[in-house]
């Protein structure tokens, strides 16, 4: 019997206070993305910030990547400087989440990044985000409320990995972000929209995939479940590799 695929899964670091201890730095991640990966069948293990250049030592002994929601990535990463309401206390998450989706995307890894993930992966690939979506938008339905996840339509795109995933023409998703892709990096397209035009997905050659939204919130393991089946198929598949500036 074919054994489960590992999958890594990005994790914050950050203070927290459980039991008798109060203010530890720690690594975590929501439950429900470990969750998510073992309910569609893989193997969740955590990938809390390294070194960068153990990025790749770290990919070869998986055989998916996840990289989890979060906070905002460091605008000057792609160029601007942020914006008033833009959060960019994760300096140790940005490097070495760039790293890791820099070495999947050399090795061909299946990939999978979530609303802070697709940006990051936007950025990766040389785009530029739009820092505060409420800025551009007539009504803002993508950040929920403190606390809470909000959410709304998105429409996939006929044709792309993710209409064929997801082929209805919408569906209603969990959603809490105040950022969305602005500048598609190179090798990218679009996976789906919402209706006010913001990219809710992005795809890239072999399984590269970011959705804007939060699937592990949900009960729908339509995207996790292929992410699972191509990790089992690139074992034996060499993907195509996308080139990053």
């Amino acid at each position: 019997m074919d054994r489960r695929p590992i999958v890594g899964v990005s994790t914050y670091l950050v203070d927290a206070s459980w039991s008798d201890w109060r203010d530890r730095r720690v690594a975590l991640v929501p439950e429900r993305y470990t969750a998510y990966v073992q309910n569609s069948g893989g193997i969740a293990v955590l990938l809390p910030p390294d070194a960068p250049e153990r990025a790749p030592e770290v990919l070869a002994r998986l055989d998916a990547l996840v990289v989890a929601g979060g906070p905002d990535i460091d605008p000057a990463y792609y160029g601007q400087p942020p914006h008033p309401l833009t959060d960019v206390d994760t300096v140790e998450r940005d490097v070495w989440e760039s790293a890791l989706l820099r070495a999947a995307l050399a090795a061909g890894i299946p990939l999978l990044g979530i609303c802070r993930g697709m940006q990051v992966l936007n950025v990766v690939c040389g785009g530029t985000l739009i820092q505060h979506l409420p800025d551009v938008v007539d009504v803002d339905v993508h950040g929920g409320t403190p606390g809470r996840y909000g959410t709304h339509v998105v429409r996939p795109v006929p044709g792309t990995l993710l209409g064929g995933l997801l082929p209805e023409p919408e569906l209603t998703v969990p959603t809490f972000h105040h950022q969305a892709v602005d500048r598609l990096g190179t090798g990218l397209r679009v996976g789906a929209h919402a209706p006010d035009g913001t990219v809710e997905a992005v795809e890239g050659p072999g399984f590269t995939l970011g959705v804007q939204w939060h699937p592990e919130q949900g009960e729908d393991l339509r995207v996790m479940r292929a992410l699972v089946r191509a990790a089992t198929a690139a074992r034996s598949l060499q993907l195509e590799p996308l080139e990053v500036g």
